[in-house]
């Protein structure tokens, strides 16, 4: 397997991974390899890719305790969930409770230095209390997100369960090796599978 790719390249194509939808927004246009006959943005791969691998890196700079995934999308919970279990990061899957990065007041405070997102538009509550607070924030965004408040974008289609479940297998395994728990790929002992939600 070519060093550079975090997993062969056809595994990424049979996720759809690169399936974007039919509206694109002008953010992510640089992410836009092309658009098919049928009017579907197709992302860039390496793109993705690249994003993934500085993404993992990114996450395991910070204690699991200062991280929060937060995934309102059904498609997402499973993955999210998982990677939770397999590094210890705080997930939010469901409803995000208003208030619990800004609100000292409320039970379900909490802070974070760090904030990932599985799709800015049904995750815009946690996204905007953390501008609020200066919380970085990283998202995963599909043609059709709009970037604005967003510090990293991860480009890939944050919609499909197969998608979504190999993005959070890579983050947890590459995260895994950043953080100097696991010396190579064959010690990560989850599959794919592991973090797909059924369809």
């Amino acid at each position: 397997m070519d060093e550079e790719w975090l997993v062969p390249q056809d595994v990424y194509l049979k996720s759809g991974i690169h399936i974007g939808t039919k509206f694109k927004t002008k953010y992510m246009a640089p992410f836009i390899y092309k658009i098919r006959p049928d009017g579907l943005a197709i992302l860039n791969l390496q793109k993705i890719n690249e994003r993934l691998k500085i993404a993992a890196k990114m996450l395991a700079r910070y204690d699991p305790k200062d991280v929060i995934i937060a995934c309102k999308r059904e498609n997402g919970w499973k993955p999210a969930a998982m990677f939770g279990k397999v590094t210890g990061v705080r997930t939010f899957v469901g409803r995000y409770p208003p208030g619990a990065l800004t609100n000292p007041q409320l039970k379900t405070y909490t802070e974070a230095k760090l904030i990932m997102i599985i799709d800015p538009w049904p995750d815009k509550n946690i996204m905007l209390d953390a501008l609020n607070v200066g919380i970085p924030v990283m998202a995963l965004c599909d043609s059709n997100n709009q970037t604005n408040n967003i510090d990293f974008v991860i480009p890939c289609n944050n919609k499909g369960a197969k998608s979504l479940g190999l993005i959070f297998y890579i983050l947890a395994r590459e995260y895994m090796k950043n953080k100097g728990l696991i010396k190579s790929d064959d010690e990560f002992k989850y599959k794919v599978e592991d973090f797909t939600a059924e369809d």
